[in-house]
This record gives C-alpha cells, structure tokens and sequence, in this order.
C-alpha cells in the first residue's frame, strides 16, 4: 500500500510498504541476472559479486535481487552458478553474510536484499548443469525439454537433444528434498542478514514445471490439475513462512503465460497465490528456454513491455481487493523514463524491476532523479549483437536458443565489467560484440586461477576449451 504523503512525490521515488510490514524506499528493483562469477560447477559468493554488488549498493535502489542462488548443486544453469551449502555453519554461512553486507552497502537508506532461490529441473543441461555425463536431471515427468516445439527443423531438435536430457521423473521423497532445500535457502537467507528472498517460479525452471502441462503429466497430488499445479509452490511458501521471521519479506517471479497461449490459468494461480495471505510481492515476467524471445536483445522492448504490463495490470486489479494483497513487480522491457511513470500512473504495477538496464548504467537512480518523466530516450544504448559475426546465430529463427543466448552472453560480459575493482560506474565495452560476448563469457577463470595459483595461459588454454563447449551450452538467464 501507499504511505501517506506520497501524492506530492515523484512516484518513482515513493516509498511503499510491504504486507510483511517492511517499507521499500522508493519503487526501483534490481531483478535478478545472472552473473556467471562463481566456481565451476558451482560454490559460494565469491569476491567478484561482492565487487559487483557494490556497484549498485552505492546507489539508490530500492531492492537488489541476487541472481539464481541454486538449492541443488546438480541442478545449475551453466556451471558458474552460486549454490547453496548442504549444512548451514557458521563457515558456510560467512561469504553469504559477505553477500548481503555488499548488498546493503554503506548507505544509512540501505536497498532490501533479495536472495532468488532457484532449481533448473529438466532446463538443466549436461554436464554444464552438474551432473556426470548421461545422468538425468530431475523433472515433474519423463518429458524432454524441446519435445513440444513444432516446425522448428532438424538441427533445433538435435540441438535439443545434445543440451537436454530427458528427466528423470521425481517421486515423492525427491519432491520432499527439494521442499526442504527451498526452505533450507530461505533459513540461510534470514540467517546472513538478507531481508528476504524470492522463489523462481517462472523462465521454465523447476517450479514453473510443475504447472505446467509442457513439463508435468503426473496423476498424482503433483499433477498440474487446477487444484494439484500450485501444491509444490504453496508448501514451500508455507514452510518457509514457518522458519523465518514475520518481517521477512518473501516474493515470487511467475510468468505471464508459462503454461498456456491464454493468460488465464496465470491469473487463476496469481489469485491463489496472493490468497494464501503469506507472499509480498509476485514478479511478472515471461518465457523459457523453449521460447526465449525474453532473452533476445532482437526481441522488440516495447512489444515485451506491452505484453507483461497488460499481464501486470489485470494481475494487480487481481489482487487488489484481498486482504494481505502482494505488490505486483513487472520486469521486461522498461528501458525510459516515461515507460517507467506510465507504469506507475496506469497502475499496472506497484514496483518496476530493471535488469539489463541496471548493467548498462549501475546509477540509474541517480539519473531518474534528474530526468525528465516524459523522457522516452533509452537509459543506454543497447549492445550491437552484430559485431564479430554473431548476427548469423541471430538470424537463425529454427534454433531461437542460440540467438538468445548471444545477448546473455554480452551481458554477462559487461557485469564482469561492471565487478571490477573500480568506480561505480563502469560503462560497459560495446566493442565487444556478440561474438566476442560468446568467447568472453567462456574464457574466464577467475575463480580457479586465484584459488589454485594457475598461471595465465594455462588459464587462457582451459579457457579455450571451455569456450568451444560453451558454443553449444549457451543458455539464457
């Protein structure tokens, strides 16, 4: 809801209280991206996010969300993801307070930190995912991710099919483990000072597999049925909410259509979501790895924000009359002042989540203070995917998954960028390029060369290797 008062400020910058009793300073979020930092195969914080969420903690952000925090270690995204600790020890438990420390920064008006606990499911590819080759990743059902896609051509399929495993479907006692890794993510994060956390329900990871009928052919309890396709959700809301604080702020991204050409089953779930009376904020947000268009810096911004504000919006007027009602954050495609205040003055969201935005420049609070509302210049050019040659990926629209995955891998680069030791703006190389976003991202061993003492072409050599393999692991955020 409103504080009172907040008629007379910019709207941006008003503050807004959240059910759990924390107020936000003002509407901006730092959503979730992912940053590609960590060790091989996964591990801890390291001193490269806490170098680059230091950048943003110097401005004024409202909430900063890590990004994928994973609760399995065989369940990643592309190898360089933070996981979470199997037992919470006060040695465990030390870079993730360092985490937190770097996110609230030195300001007296600290941002929230949001830790966003994720579980890539049957989107888990081989052995970048962190599992031994041949051994299948965890999913609602035997349903191979691609097997829906149709007129996509030979090679999309094959690539599908190299990348992806078919899942193993999870029984009873996997679903229990993967309740309690949730919840163990959410005591972890209250334990370390984080202020809250958010449950990736959407982008077709685990629990957005599970409501939908792309992924989920289960009878049981766990079906997608009307009645069955929130259970594993609403557990882990329920349990967490057990463990944790009363003030702690705990949220979820779902997608607008994840399950269904209509956005009517979404909303359906969007209603009994905020009905449960335990959620704070629900971000709106949009596809999966089988429809990447969200991750694809050729994806029109203005038809992505159109598409997830309309969402947006019929979700808010959802929620509006029950009692403990969520925030609504949208995310995707906010990229000029005045999309952000037509977000707020149409009511089509109480909060306004930036991403790639907030990569190109780290201080656009500062700017928004200072530009006009009515401005619809972008906050920063975006890259030119084109350079290097990495325009034929794009123009591949059979294999969507690649193309995609060129401006993750720009991104990615420019963050590591950004983490460096350094001012807290850093603008980002441009020059690099699509292409060079695809080798750059690869050819990186940071972690490993500090830890084990490796030299700088022994490093350049593996990085090398892990490159040509990158070339078919590209995935998205």
């Amino acid at each position: 809801m409103l504080l009172k008062g907040d008629e007379a400020c910019n709207p941006i910058f008003a503050p807004i209280a959240l059910p759990c009793g924390r107020t936000l300073r003002n509407r901006l979020v730092k959503v979730a991206l992912y940053e590609h930092l960590a060790k091989l195969f996964g591990g801890p914080p390291n001193r490269y996010h806490l170098d680059l969420y230091s950048k943003w903690s110097a401005h004024d952000w409202g909430m900063i969300f890590t990004g994928n925090v994973q609760v399995s270690p065989h369940h990643l995204c592309l190898a360089r993801d933070i996981v979470l600790p199997r037992q919470l020890s006060a040695e465990n438990l030390r870079s993730f307070e360092a985490l937190a420390t770097a996110i609230h920064g030195e300001r007296d008006d600290k941002p929230m930190a949001i830790m966003q606990l994720s579980h890539a499911g049957r989107q888990s590819p081989n052995i970048l995912g962190g599992r031994l080759p041949f051994v299948a990743p965890l999913g609602p059902s035997s349903i191979r991710l691609g097997s829906s896609l149709t007129n996509h051509g030979f090679i999309s399929d094959l690539l599908h099919r190299l990348l992806f495993q078919v899942p193993q479907a999870m029984s009873s006692a996997d679903i229990d483990d993967v309740v309690e890794a949730f919840v163990r993510g959410a005591k972890l994060a209250a334990q370390t000072g984080f202020d809250g956390v958010e449950l990736h329900a959407a982008h077709g990871y685990l629990l957005a597999q599970f409501m939908s009928p792309k992924a989920n052919a289960r009878t049981d309890e766990y079906s997608c049925s009307p009645s069955n396709a929130l259970r594993l959700l609403s557990r882990i809301v329920f349990e967490t909410r057990a463990v944790v604080p009363s003030d702690f702020i705990l949220g979820l991204k779902i997608n607008a259509a994840d399950y269904a050409d209509s956005s009517t089953p979404a909303l359906d779930h969007v209603r009994t979501i905020a009905s449960w009376g335990s959620i704070d904020f629900i971000e709106i947000s949009g596809g999966d790895y089988e429809k990447p268009d969200f991750l694809s810096a050729s994806a029109s911004a203005s038809l992505r924000q159109a598409l997830f504000a309309d969402f947006a919006r019929d979700a808010l007027r959802t929620v509006a009359p029950l009692p403990r009602a969520p925030l609504i954050l949208l995310t995707g495609g906010l990229a000029a002042p005045a999309q952000l205040h037509s977000a707020l003055s149409a009511r089509h969201a109480h909060l306004l989540g930036l991403g790639r935005s907030a990569v190109l420049r780290p201080d656009l609070p500062q700017l928004l203070h200072d530009a006009p509302p009515y401005a619809t210049a972008p906050f920063a050019p975006p890259p030119d995917l084109r350079i290097g040659g990495a325009w034929v990926l794009q123009r591949l629209p059979r294999i969507r998954l690649l193309g995609a995955g060129v401006a993750m891998a720009w991104y990615v680069v420019a963050l590591r960028r950004l983490a460096a030791v350094g001012p807290a703006v850093v603008p980002p190389d441009y020059a690099v390029g699509g292409a060079g976003g695809i080798l750059w991202m690869w050819v990186w061993f940071g972690p490993e060369v500090e830890v084990l003492g490796m030299t700088w072409l022994y490093a350049l050599v593996l990085g090398v290797a892990a490159a040509v393999a990158g070339l078919w692991g590209v995935s998205g955020f």
